[in-house]
């Protein structure tokens, strides 16, 4: 490429014309490498409308400077030989890179944070470094009021208006936060916090799309680094900007803590009572976990940060698009799924069956317990379920789209195979309640069994989909599952199975079942309300281990869950007894049932 134009040629009396052919050097060569002098020669008439000019005299051929080569062309172009641009395989300076997905999906640079994000922020990372080290309980919540404050300020001054998803999304966050506030739990507590956070990433990405739904709820990681730097050229400007306000609001915020610090101390000493309610509210901060608070202040400003960067300027993730797969003839793609469909058919005919009386025929022939019968075929029944969702998908993908009757024939196929499918779940959820019956509840079996009802629900949405049309349908999907992890916090699994265990040895006495309670002892404080109605001495041999880990615990108020605080008040209210070597033994004698012995270790899920 040359550096020099048509303007800065030296000395000639004919201007060269630029030509496409010319690769944009402001020369023109022709195929035998001679200077063309059609360039040169003036034109005789002048266009319509317009007066005409002087004409210059021609110019001889021999008089033309001829063309100047571009620089560092090489002998080719020297010569006047057609040549191609060269292109640089360096780049040079001030050339960008090609935009990569994220710059294309992103809107521009958002303007700098307001006053208002920026104190959102610093609210965050103090409560964070103040409240989180302790534990989570109700502190998470507090900690995300002012980061979603934070984010709903930074849309705002972006320009961005509240829509109904996008609300339903962040209230739907913010109330799934509420589950580390009640259970004490960390199973339904992870499920809850890894939901809230997946939802604030879809409330501040505003996706509908499979792709936009998928991608979006993890769509905070790529906007950390560019969130901190948002935030940080909004602090210079602001700074700059506000003259003396920021020096007189670190005034005013200092002589205010001075004051609280003075007068509080006492009032505290000044009043007992005083005294511990101060205590109480106020954390109990030390120089030793100074760095994990360091830490925690600077992932609470960070975390903030990320979050009003992507509500001012959000990736649109709906922008990356699925290109749907070759549509297949109609025999050729309904054939698999209606021989699928028959086989389906079979089996719950054969279900039918057992429900409406043949159970005990069906034992006899196949030789299976009722509880291994109902063991068996479960997971069985779960992963069918899942392939069919599989299939669905794949076969949407490559179905027909010829016209109306494509449409039918897609709704129809798809249509039967959702419906065998809900009776293939109803059939694993009886042989998980069988199994249940037969051996108790674990935090296995009933996580599973949630799972397996959810897809449940998944199906019915894809059945409404084809009734309704598809277009709410990722939004549907993924609003089902945060209500199914709410729902699942809120019902404290480790509360329902330590309440189906008693329930299932204190219905008969005289059925010959036992009680793991080494199992028991290992669930959270949430179990203890239906582990306390359990007969001396199984409930003090139980329950010893709670009171001995709850009397050592002395988190604050907002590191304690609700279910925790009950079950100090049960304990302190009944007291347990010491029982001594008297619960060695207990609840570990083998459980029978139909003539199938099953040791007290034995869980196969």
């Amino acid at each position: 490429m040359s550096d020099q134009s048509p303007d800065q040629s030296p000395d000639t009396s004919v201007r060269p014309e630029l030509s496409p052919e010319s690769g944009g050097t402001g020369e023109s060569v022709s195929g035998a490498g001679l200077p063309s002098t059609a360039a040169a020669e003036p034109k005789s008439e002048a266009p319509a409308g317009e007066p005409a000019q002087a004409s210059a005299p021609p110019v001889p051929p021999q008089a033309s400077a001829p063309p100047v080569p571009p620089q560092n062309a090489g002998p080719a172009a020297s010569a006047g030989l057609r040549t191609s641009p060269v292109t640089d395989v360096w780049q040079r300076r001030g050339q960008k890179p090609p935009p990569g997905v994220l710059s294309r999906l992103r809107p521009p640079s958002p303007p700098a944070a307001a006053s208002a994000t920026l104190w959102s922020v610093l609210a965050t990372a103090l409560l964070s470094a103040l409240l989180l080290a302790d534990g989570l309980g109700p502190n998470l919540l507090i900690v995300a009021v002012p980061a979603a404050l934070g984010a709903y300020f930074a849309a705002r001054s972006a320009g961005r208006v509240l829509k109904p998803w996008t609300a339903s999304w962040a209230v739907g966050g913010l109330a799934l936060l509420v589950i580390p506030a009640l259970r004490e739990a960390g199973w339904p507590v992870f499920l809850a916090v890894v939901s809230a956070l997946a939802l604030g990433s879809l409330a501040l990405h505003g996706s509908r799309s499979w792709p936009g739904v998928l991608l979006g709820s993890l769509g905070l990681f790529p906007s950390v680094a560019g969130g901190v730097r948002w935030g940080w050229r909004g602090v210079r400007a602001r700074a700059g900007d506000s003259g003396g306000r920021v020096r007189a609001v670190v005034r005013s915020a200092a002589v205010a803590a001075v004051l609280l610090v003075v007068f509080g101390a006492l009032f505290a000493s000044a009043d007992a009572a005083f005294a511990d309610l101060l205590g109480s509210l106020t954390p109990d901060v030390s120089i030793g976990d100074s760095p994990w608070r360091v830490f925690l202040f600077v992932l609470g400003a960070a975390g903030a940060l990320t979050a009003a960067y992507s509500a001012a300027a959000p990736v649109r993730w709906d922008g990356i698009t699925v290109r749907p797969g070759k549509a297949r003839e109609r025999a050729e793609w309904a054939i698999p799924l209606i021989v699928l469909n028959l086989l389906f058919a079979a089996f719950i005919a054969l279900q039918l069956v057992v429900l409406l009386g043949g159970y005990d025929k069906v034992l006899e022939e196949t030789g299976l317990l009722p509880a291994e019968y109902a063991r068996q075929g479960f997971w069985q029944l779960l992963w069918a379920t899942v392939l069919t969702l599989l299939v669905i998908a794949l076969a949407l993908r490559w179905a027909p789209r010829g016209g109306p009757r494509d449409r039918i024939l897609v709704r129809s196929v798809l249509g039967v195979l959702c419906v065998l499918t809900l009776v293939v779940v109803a059939s694993a959820l009886r042989r998980m309640d069988l199994y249940v019956h037969a051996f108790g509840l674990t935090r296995l079996r009933i996580s599973v069994a949630a799972v397996e009802l959810w897809l449940g629900v998944v199906l019915i949405l894809i059945i409404a989909a084809g009734i309704f049309g598809a277009r709410m349908l990722p939004r549907a999907i993924a609003a089902s599952a945060a209500v199914g992890v709410m729902a699942f916090g809120l019902l404290s699994p480790d509360g329902m199975i330590a309440e189906q265990n008693v329930h299932r040895y204190t219905s008969d006495s005289t059925s010959g079942k036992t009680i793991d309670i080494e199992y028991l002892k290992g669930l959270s404080a949430d179990a203890v309300p239906a582990l306390n109605e359990l007969p001396e001495p199984l409930r003090s041999c139980v329950l010893e281990h709670f009171q001995r880990d709850l009397a050592l615990d002395d988190t604050p108020w907002y590191a304690t869950s609700w279910g925790e605080a009950r079950a100090r008040d049960i304990l302190k209210a009944a007291s347990v007894q010491n029982h001594g070597t008297e619960c060695y033994g207990l609840g570990q004698e083998a459980d029978e049932r139909d003539g199938f012995e099953e040791e007290p270790s034995y869980d196969p899920y």
